[in-house]
C-alpha cells in the first residue's frame, strides 16, 4: 500500500494504541493523535486547499466544528449525569435495582433487561448516545463495576444503531443514493438479524454473568437474541427503517420478561417502583410524542440553531428535538412528580457541571481530531486505498468501512452520510448490487459505536469514571472486531 494511506490511518492508530496500549485516557489519546493529524495537515494532506482560505483560517473551522459538536454531546452527557446522581441520592436507583431483581432470576437475565432490550429501546427512540447515558449507569447501579456497564451498554445497544433515532441513519443513506428506504432496511435488517446473537453473548459475557453458568447465560443471551431481532426483520421488511429498534425491543422485552418469569411476571404494584421510574417514564413518553406524533415532531424540528463559516465548514442542531433537551425536561418533570423542588433540581445540575471539565477536554480532543481528519482528506485517502488495493475482495471489508466512519464521527449517521456514496459507487464499479454494500455500510456504522472513543469517553462519564476510557475500550474492541468479520464473510457470502 502506498505511503499516504498509512499516513492517513496514523492518527486513528496512534489513538487506539494509547487507549488500549497504554491505558491512557481519551483525553491523553486524543490530543496525541490531534497532534499527529496537525502535523499532517500541515505536509502531505492539503488542509487549506480551497481557493482563498488560509491555514489559519483552516484550523480555526475545524476548531470550531469540533466544539460546536463537543457541546451537543455535552448537553446529552451533562442532564444525563445529572439524573444518575440525584436518582443514586434519592434511593431511586436502588429500588429500581430491587425491582429488576425480581423480575430477573439471575444476573445474566438482569444484564439483559437492561444492557440488551432497555438499552435498545432508548436507542430506537432517540439514539446519539443517550442509551448508553441511561443504561450503564442503571447497570452500575445493580452492582457491575462501573467500566463493565459501560462496555456491556455500548455493546447491547450496538445492534440496533443502525435504525436508531426512529431510523435516522437509514433515512439519511436513502436521501444521498436515492434508493428507497424499505429496499436499503430489509438487507441491514438481515445481516444483523443472522449476526446479532454475537452482540447479545458479548454483551452477558462482558457483564461477568457467565461467571454464574456459561451455558446458562449464553442461552439466555440467544433467546433475548431472538427475541428482539426477530420482529425488528419482519418490520423493517414490512415498514420500513422507523420502527425495528423499537418494536423489536418493546415487543422482545415484553417476550423476555415472560420467558423468564415463566409467564408469571409480577404486578407492578408487587414490584413498588413507586416513582423511582419517574424521570424514566416521561423520557420515555417524551421521546416517543416528539418522534412518533408527526404534529409534534414538525414542531420539535422546525426550530434550528446552525452556523456557516467560509462556505466550507458549519453545523446545526434542533434544540427541541435533541435528547439533552429531552433529557433536561424528564430530570425536571420527574424530580417534580417526585416532590422535589426545583431549587435542588438546578443544584444537582450545578453541582454535576463542575465534573464535566476532563469530559469536555477529551470530546474536545477526539472531535476536532475527526473534523481535521474529514477536512484534510485523510478518511477519503483511507477508503479510496481500501478499494485500490482490494479490488473483488471490498465486500469483506465493506461493514469495516462503516465502522471507520463511526469511529472518527461517533455517529452511524455521519457515516452513512460520509461513506455512503463511496460505497454505492464502489459496488457499481465492482458490479455488485448497490444495495448490499449500503447494507454493509449501515451494519458496519452501528456497530461501530461501540468502539467511537467519545461514546466511550460519554460513558464513563455518566458512570463517574472519566479517565478510565482505555479499558472500556479493550472490553468492546474484540466484539466489534468478530462482528465486523462475520458481517463481511456474510456480504461476500450474498454478493456471490
Amino acid at each position: 500500500m502506498p505511503l499516504r494511506p498509512w499516513l492517513a490511518v496514523s492518527p486513528i492508530l496512534l489513538v487506539l494504541v494509547v487507549m488500549a496500549g497504554f491505558g491512557r485516557s481519551a483525553a491523553v489519546a486524543g490530543a496525541a493523535g490531534l497532534a499527529l493529524a496537525v502535523g499532517l495537515a500541515l505536509g502531505p494532506f492539503a488542509l487549506h486547499a480551497a481557493p482563498g482560505l488560509g491555514l489559519g483560517e483552516a484550523l480555526l473551522g475545524v476548531t470550531l466544528e469540533g466544539l460546536f459538536l463537543t457541546a451537543t454531546v455535552l448537553a446529552i452527557v451533562w442532564p444525563a449525569l445529572a439524573l444518575h446522581r440525584w436518582q443514586t441520592e434519592t434511593g431511586a436507583t436502588e429500588r429500581i435495582r430491587a425491582a429488576l431483581a425480581r423480575l430477573a432470576p439471575d444476573a445474566a437475565a438482569l444484564s439483559l433487561l437492561v444492557g440488551w432490550f432497555f438499552a435498545l429501546f432508548v436507542e430506537g427512540a432517540a439514539g446519539f448516545g443517550t442509551p448508553v447515558a441511561l443504561a450503564a449507569p442503571l447497570l452500575a447501579g445493580f452492582g457491575l463495576d462501573p467500566a463493565q456497564a459501560v462496555a456491556v451498554a455500548l455493546i447491547g445497544h450496538s445492534v440496533g444503531v443502525s435504525f436508531g433515532a426512529v431510523g435516522t441513519p437509514v433515512l439519511a443513506q436513502a436521501e444521498l443514493v436515492s434508493i428507497g428506504e424499505r429496499a436499503l432496511a430489509g438487507p441491514t435488517a438481515l445481516i444483523h438479524g443472522l449476526l446479532g446473537p454475537i452482540l447479545a453473548i458479548a454483551a452477558v459475557l462482558r457483564s461477568g454473568a457467565g461467571r454464574e453458568g456459561v451455558g446458562r447465560g449464553v442461552a439466555l443471551a440467544i433467546l433475548a437474541a431472538v427475541l428482539f431481532l426477530t420482529p425488528s426483520v419482519l418490520v423493517a421488511h414490512a415498514i420500513g427503517p422507523e420502527l425495528p429498534t423499537l418494536v423489536g425491543a418493546l415487543a422482545g422485552g415484553m417476550a423476555f420478561v415472560l420467558v423468564i418469569t415463566r409467564f408469571r411476571p409480577p404486578s407492578l404494584a408487587s414490584v413498588r417502583l413507586g416513582s423511582a421510574l419517574a424521570p424514566y417514564l416521561v423520557l420515555i413518553g417524551l421521546v416517543l410524542v416528539t418522534r412518533l406524533v408527526p404534529p409534534v415532531r414538525a414542531m420539535a424540528e422546525a426550530p434550528v440553531i446552525s452556523w456557516r463559516l467560509w462556505g466550507r465548514f458549519g453545523g446545526s442542531v434542533r434544540p427541541l428535538f435533541h435528547p439533552g433537551t429531552l433529557l433536561v425536561m424528564a430530570f425536571f418533570a420527574g424530580g417534580l412528580w417526585r416532590g422535589a423542588r426545583v431549587g435542588v433540581l438546578a443544584r444537582t445540575l450545578g453541582r454535576t457541571a463542575l465534573d464535566l471539565g476532563r469530559v469536555a477536554a477529551a470530546l474536545v480532543a477526539m472531535l476536532v481530531l475527526a473534523r481535521l481528519m474529514l477536512h484534510a482528506g485523510m478518511i477519503t485517502a483511507l477508503a479510496e486505498a481500501a478499494i485500490g488495493g482490494i479490488g473483488p475482495f471490498y465486500p469483506l471489508l465493506a461493514p469495516a468501512v462503516g465502522a471507520l466512519g463511526s469511529f472518527v464521527t461517533g455517529s452511524a449517521t455521519a457515516s452513512n452520510i460520509l461513506f455512503s456514496a463511496l460505497q454505492a459507487a464502489t459496488a457499481e464499479g465492482l458490479g455488485l448490487s448497490p444495495v448490499l454494500l449500503l447494507a454493509a455500510q449501515g451494519v458496519g456504522a452501528g456497530v461501530g459505536n461501540i468502539i467511537c472513543p467519545h461514546n466511550i469517553v460519554a460513558g464513563a462519564a455518566t458512570v463517574g469514571i472519566a479517565g478510565a476510557e482505555g479499558a472500556i475500550l479493550r472490553a468492546t474492541m474484540l466484539p466489534c472486531l468478530i462482528y465486523l468479520a462475520a458481517a463481511g464473510s456474510v456480504v461476500v457470502f450474498l454478493a456471490s
